[in-house]
């Protein structure tokens, strides 16, 4: 199920389509392609500095930091006729690097760092700039957005994002939003199993399928009194009778007894 969960991310994100950044506000770090119809010689790519200005031939500093495109190549326009350069000048100016603006993308995922928010980027956008999710990485990963000076946590699971068909998932990023991947829960299994060991929790999981993760009973072993040691909320471990049809919790230590006969 998570192979095909991964394989159906990899399909969307690669065919994602980019949104449209009308609405992007430039800042220190952009780097912008400026275009001057009919004048290819005052064609140029800058970077926007520290005090939000570029520099534009003729014209001198500009400052654009703030402005949305449209506003900032208005803004060249304008100076290049008030210095009566051009009478009737056409700017154009596209965003070629986004760097003002930043989200971190931490834990299980293969490559995890600041990336840059290119245009209105999405949760799906961001996890594909970070490699995707590890094969140890949880179902669900944690989108953290500062709103009035407040840290708003919202949970979403990886799977329903892709099967679910909810787009409302799909939750649009801001400037230094975090997105955590944790590591996914795990179960242990003992006894007399044919591999015990620690073994990766998956949703919804019993008993049963527990054993046969572990390879399965020995012919020691039985099915019958199989024991879960379970953590209570008071840290202290309880020894609970499982049937195999039980639910196994996140750190469950589920021990399979030797036959008596």
């Amino acid at each position: 199920m998570k192979a095909i969960v991964y394989l159906l991310f990899l399909v969307m994100t690669t065919l994602a389509m980019p949104a449209v950044a009308g609405d992007y506000l430039l800042g220190s770090g952009d780097v912008v392609h400026v275009t001057v119809y009919g004048h290819p010689d005052l064609n140029i790519d800058a970077r926007i500095d520290e005090q939000g200005k570029i520099n534009f031939p003729l014209v001198g500093e500009i400052h654009v930091a703030g402005d949305t495109a449209s506003v900032a190549q208005n803004r060249i326009g304008q100076a290049l006729m008030k210095g009566g350069y051009i009478k009737n000048a056409q700017v154009n100016l596209v965003v070629k690097q986004y760097r003002s603006t930043q989200v971190s993308v931490l834990g299980q995922v293969n490559h995890p760092g600041k990336y840059p928010l290119e245009s209105t980027s999405t949760v799906t956008d961001l996890l594909a700039m970070a490699g995707g999710v590890t094969l140890a990485g949880s179902d669900t990963l944690i989108l953290m957005h500062k709103q009035d000076g407040k840290t708003q946590e919202t949970k979403i699971n990886i799977p329903d994002l892709f099967q679910g068909g909810n787009a409302d998932l799909n939750r649009q990023v801001a400037a230094d939003d975090v997105i955590y991947v944790p590591r996914a829960p795990v179960f242990y299994i003992y006894g007399e199993v044919q591999h015990p060991g620690a073994f990766r929790l998956e949703q919804n999981m019993n008993v049963m399928q527990a054993i046969s993760l572990g390879g399965g009973i020995t012919q020691r072993g039985t099915q019958k009194g199989v024991q879960i040691r379970r953590r209570g909320p008071d840290g202290k471990v309880v020894t609970l009778h499982a049937s195999l049809t039980d639910p196994v919790l996140p750190d469950d230590v589920v021990y399979v007894k030797e036959s008596l006969f």
